[in-house]
């Protein structure tokens, strides 16, 4: 198994979508949120995905091709 963090910044007409749900549902990964931040017209959700490789590059294409901003990231700050 695979495992990517990425941050994913939402524009204000997705932030009331379940988009992290439908991405664990529809490509088979496992979702752990390690922090967000979200409001009434902006989000930003750094997340933990993890599964076979090929899931999660299809995942992350299909978030992207949403409008949701995708930038990894390395360390989280939670974990230091």
């Amino acid at each position: 198994m695979a495992k990517r963090r990425v941050m994913f910044t939402f524009p204000p007409e997705l932030i009331t979508e379940p988009v992290i749900y439908n991405l664990g549902l529809q490509f088979k990964v496992v979702t752990n949120i390690r922090r967000a931040d979200v409001t009434e017209d902006r989000g930003w959700v750094v997340l933990e995905v993890e599964g076979r490789e090929d899931d999660i590059e299809r995942a992350i294409a299909w978030v992207t091709s949403k409008g949701v901003r995708v930038d990894p990231i390395g360390k989280d700050i939670i974990e230091g």
